[in-house]
């Protein structure tokens, strides 16, 4: 197996090269993504203390994430397999004196490397966007130390999940660019955590997350019909 090129849709890497130069714009395509972060940031600050903490990115993208990590005190490493995307995290860090170490790199790869390296992993809105899903997960879980973190964030498979998170949010709010999903690579949030079981992960926490149309913003909510955020922990021994 090839950790760079097995585990790599090369159409989903397409996709998001074409959206690169509007990683930074808060009202582009890629708008939902900045509203959702303060959200995913508050999730894992409520299970992990970050300052001073070592932190993996998976999937960062144009680094929305992992700047908000790092403001937040978190040594951050993060990985992308889109090379635009990457050029224009490393861009904006360097504009904004930002210290992250981005790595054209997958999770497998990364997971050869430095193994047990990390106090938290986070893996947000990447595993829909996989072939093997299930590999990314067992590499998260081989890079977080032992009584580390694994956050998780995707899309449940079902009714409601398509008729949010593609067609409203897709076709008609646009909320979010045309054929950014597709809904058969969603999972299950019990699928989640039988994969999360299997890499050697203990669930600690489950949330879901909506939209809320008056306000603009997203809140954690009970529901996990759509979005939702997964915490892990890998155990001491």
């Amino acid at each position: 197996m090839n950790p760079k090129t097995d585990n790599v849709d090369a159409a989903e890497i397409e996709k998001f090269s074409q959206l690169a130069d509007q990683w930074w714009d808060a009202d582009g395509e890629l708008k939902t993504l900045h509203d959702i972060n303060p959200l995913r940031l508050d999730f894992i600050r409520r299970h992990t203390v970050l300052r001073g903490e070592k932190v993996a990115d998976i999937g960062c993208g144009g680094g929305i994430l992992s700047e908000a990590l790092a403001h937040a005190g978190a040594q951050v490493t993060a990985i992308d397999m889109a090379e635009k995307s990457l050029a224009v995290a490393r861009q904006h860090a360097q504009e904004h004196g930002v210290d992250i170490d981005y790595r054209h790199m997958a999770a497998e790869e990364l997971a050869q490397t430095m193994p047990e390296a990390f106090d938290a992993v986070v893996c947000m809105e990447l595993l829909e966007h996989v072939p093997d899903p299930a590999a990314v997960i067992h590499a998260c879980a081989a890079l977080v130390k032992p009584g580390g973190t694994v956050y998780f964030s995707t899309l449940n498979r079902n009714v409601k999940s398509y008729l949010q998170a593609i067609i409203a949010a897709e076709y008609v709010l646009r909320m979010v660019a045309r054929g950014t999903h597709e809904h058969g690579k969603f999972i299950t949030p019990a699928e989640l955590a039988r994969m999360c079981r299997h890499a050697g992960l203990d669930v600690a926490a489950l949330s879901g997350f909506t939209y809320r149309p008056l306000a603009r913003d997203y809140v954690l909510c009970r529901s996990t019909d759509v979005n939702y955020l997964m915490c892990c922990r890998k155990p001491a021994p």
